[in-house]
């Protein structure tokens, strides 16, 4: 059984997609264990501010099949996919670690560079999962938020429910 982490963010009606995508996934992978939702400001690019959180499953199916579905689940809550990688998105469903996995090929890359990159992807990971250690790094999630040097990246935890259910935590 894996353990997997999957950042989740959307910036065009957030909390509407966020709950489909949580939805999909829960149907798909079963319980979800969530991080707290944050805001954030655009990176990339000027638009809307992004709702990020980071959810974690445990699973049976190979990370291809994985990521698979997750850009399916993307797709049919209005993912377009476009060569301009920082753009408003309905959702986006990144596979983040899939256990302590390293892979990079045509469909997956686990651990994601945005690990260590983003606040909005490593703040709420670190929440859920701060024992875990990065595969390439062998540091703590916990120490790697603790000492990320988040200037320029403007973050805040939100109230907001994005689940109908007691969510696992």
């Amino acid at each position: 059984m894996a353990r997997v982490y999957v950042s989740i963010g959307s910036n065009l009606e957030p909390l509407r997609y966020i709950r489909a995508g949580l939805a999909d996934m829960q149907q798909h992978f079963g319980a979800l264990t969530l991080s707290s939702v944050y805001e954030s400001e655009a990176v990339g690019f000027e638009g809307d501010n992004f709702y990020n959180l980071v959810a974690g499953f445990d699973t049976n199916l190979e990370v291809q099949v994985v990521a698979r579905t997750l850009r399916m689940i993307e797709k049919n809550n209005g993912r377009k996919r476009t060569s301009n990688r920082f753009s408003a998105r309905t959702l986006d469903l990144d596979m983040v670690l899939y256990d302590d996995l390293i892979l990079k090929d045509e469909e997956v890359k686990v651990p994601r560079d945005e690990i260590t990159k983003y606040a909005f992807v490593l703040l709420p990971l670190a929440e859920i999962a701060p024992d875990i250690k990065h595969p390439l790094t062998k540091q703590r999630l916990a120490d790697l938020a603790q000492a990320f040097d988040n200037k320029g990246q403007s973050l805040w935890q939100v109230e907001v429910s994005v689940i109908s259910h007691q969510n696992e935590k």
